[in-house]
């Protein structure tokens, strides 16, 4: 194995939980109110230096089947969210190059976790979609 590189963000970002890699930026994210992930519009080749995307597999979300592939973590190999591959509904297709980054495998602009409650954890680990 190579030498890691790691790409440093400027200004307010939101890294792992685990080892605090930068993994977006805070213009680059939305989200819906009471939403238990970010959505980013497109994860650039910028950031995909500190991400590796897994293997792309069909998935059941809550808006229909999918096929996406899991982002990890490059430093640390934690699983921070999902990419949208292929959306097999006509409704859908507006999600494909998305990513979603999930909020409590991140550390917020200030320091934060999102960490809310071990029932919260179980809900978000579910894949559960933005």
């Amino acid at each position: 194995m190579g030498r890691l590189f790691l790409v440093t963000l400027e200004g307010k970002i939101y890294s792992c939980k685990h080892c605090k890699t930068h993994l977006a930026l805070c213009d680059d994210i939305f989200q819906r109110s009471g939403s238990t992930c970010f959505k980013i519009s497109q994860l650039t080749m910028f950031y995909r230096t500190n991400v590796t995307v897994g293997v792309k597999e069909d998935r059941m979300m809550m808006t229909g089947l999918h096929t996406v592939a899991d982002i990890f973590c490059v430093k640390c190999g934690s699983i921070v969210g999902w990419t949208y591959e292929t959306a097999h509904e006509k409704n859908q297709k507006y999600k494909e190059g998305k990513s979603v980054l999930e909020r409590f495998k991140l550390s917020g602009p200030d320091g934060s976790s999102y960490w809310v409650n071990h029932e919260t954890q179980i809900i978000q680990s579910e894949h559960e979609e933005v």
